[in-house]
């Protein structure tokens, strides 16, 4: 095999801005709800990305991978309880030779954007978003508590 030599890709090198949505795939709050595949996920995403593109607007891109959340609360009684969920996670980078034109706010925007819709399609209230070290949690409830 001959050697390649590697360049690095003119106006590719700038500040690494990376995010993660994480999305439940477990319906609603109830042990029993459905629960949806990574999949239905990934094509949430991906049509979201083709609308986009398609409309000659800026998409993210990025790969899903499926994991469960573990968590502990206390309870009234002073025991704690805990549970897990499955989820989705949406991890990827604004890369710079194709997204570093646009400042963060409008990276931010988008991943809401694309959070909402997966939250939608997989019923969950909850999402959770990082990008850049920042964290943000968007709840479709009534009073975002």
């Amino acid at each position: 095999m001959s050697e390649t030599a590697y360049r690095i890709v003119p106006n590719s090198f700038g500040p690494r801005r990376d995010f993660r949505i994480t999305v439940g795939l477990r319906e609603g709050w109830d042990p029993e709800g459905r629960v949806y595949d990574v999949s239905e996920a990934v094509r949430t995403a991906r049509a979201w990305m083709r609308r986009r593109v398609e409309q000659g607007l800026p998409a993210l891109s990025g790969m899903f991978t499926r994991g469960e959340v573990t968590y502990a609360w206390p309870k009234e009684d002073g025991t704690a309880g805990s549970d897990r969920e499955p989820v989705a996670i949406f991890d990827g980078e604004a890369v710079h030779a194709y997204l570093g034109h646009l400042p963060d706010a409008d990276i931010e925007a988008m991943l809401n954007e694309l959070a909402a819709e997966l939250g939608q399609a997989l019923g969950q209230e909850r999402l959770y978003v990082s990008f850049c070290g920042r964290n943000w949690i968007l709840d479709a409830g009534a009073d975002g508590a």
